[in-house]
């Protein structure tokens, strides 16, 4: 076998033509470079200082500018009133005449104020006795409609429905329910052998049904933000619950609640706010020529309808002035001490 590739070998080098003498090996072209087909490259432009400056100030100041929108309407609508309206609560500013400074005056005399004190009781009396049952209401509203149920969507729009209803509508029919002769919450307590009650007369009943009204309103709405901050809670957590023999009841106190404690805080300060501001339920409540003084003995005036009896009754705007800012303070300490024992409480777990 090597003897015939030996033999082939020499037969085909004998059968090659022979090489004329004086002719060169024939070279394969040798390739392009890419540098060979390019042109030399321009020297380099220097920017003018102008150009280095914009665009350094572009980089830098775009994201300012394109949230400076809200920052200029808050300054315009929300930190200049409140600047001017301590200004002029340090002044003696009737309609009529001149402003003369007066300085803490306003607020001696408002911490000194019985009627001042008597509307931050109602207020916050009809606030604890609103915020509390309506809460309860709008967790376990919450957890229903978080289950699978038919018509679930249905259910969750309806929830919404007191809340775009008209304030002043749905007061006017809550005064005809809580009326004193024809009303039907006084129908219903007859069945029980309940004497008829006159709910404006009364602190305790006024402001069981201003709370009654608040509660219609307001319980959907935060049933449903209590129901996206459940529905962002992983499911693993609950199936290992279930996996440890946890019942449903015992789910909600274990994992529901402890993770709903952002939310909860949220929804109290909004509320704690919503209700300081409360004006139109106990106003409508029992209309009349005195109704922004809350009743014959002010049972039900709140701090709201306190500032508009001295602002646009009395026509003393630099005490309305202090109590706006009184009412500003009361709600900003609220919230920190609210925030401080959420905080704390969420330390200890």
């Amino acid at each position: 076998m090597t003897r015939s590739r030996t033999t082939c070998d020499r037969s085909s080098r004998v059968s090659a033509p022979p090489r004329k003498a004086g002719s060169r090996r024939s070279r394969a072209p040798r390739p392009r470079r890419v540098s060979d087909t390019l042109a030399p490259a321009a020297p380099a432009r220097t920017r003018s200082p102008w150009r280095s400056r914009l665009s350094r100030w572009d980089l830098k100041g775009s994201p300012y500018a394109f949230i400076s929108p809200f920052f200029i309407l808050f300054a315009i609508f929300g930190a200049f009133p409140l600047l001017y309206t301590f200004w002029v609560s340090l002044h003696a500013w009737p309609l009529l005449g001149e402003h003369t400074f007066t300085g803490l005056d306003n607020y001696q005399k408002l911490l000194s104020d019985e009627q001042f004190w008597n509307a931050a009781k109602n207020t916050f009396g009809i606030f604890v006795v609103s915020t509390v049952p309506q809460y309860a209401l709008a967790l376990w509203l919450a957890v229903t409609l978080n289950r699978k149920i038919r018509a679930r969507t249905l259910f969750r729009i309806g929830v919404v429905i007191p809340n775009v209803t008209s304030v002043a509508a749905v007061t006017l029919i809550f005064g005809m329910i809580f009326a004193k002769g024809f009303g039907l919450a006084n129908w219903m307590l007859s069945w029980f052998g309940v004497a008829s009650i006159d709910w404006t007369a009364h602190t305790w009943s006024s402001w069981l049904a201003i709370s009654m009204m608040v509660d219609w309103r307001w319980t959907g709405y935060n049933a449903l933000i209590f129901l996206a901050a459940m529905q962002a809670i992983p499911s693993d957590l609950y199936e290992a619950a279930a996996i440890d023999g946890a019942s449903r009841t015992r789910q909600f106190w274990s994992v529901t609640l402890p993770l709903l404690r952002p939310t909860i805080l949220f929804t109290t300060i909004t509320s704690i706010i919503g209700g300081v501001q409360l004006f139109t339920e106990p106003l409508l409540f029992a209309p009349g020529a005195g109704a922004i003084q809350g009743g014959t003995l002010r049972q039900f005036q709140t701090l709201t309808m306190y500032l508009i009896e001295n602002g646009f009754t009395r026509f003393e705007f630099g005490y309305a002035g202090a109590v706006a800012w009184m009412i500003f303070l009361l709600v900003l300490v609220i919230s920190l001490i609210n925030i401080l024992i959420v905080r704390r409480i969420s330390g200890a777990d």
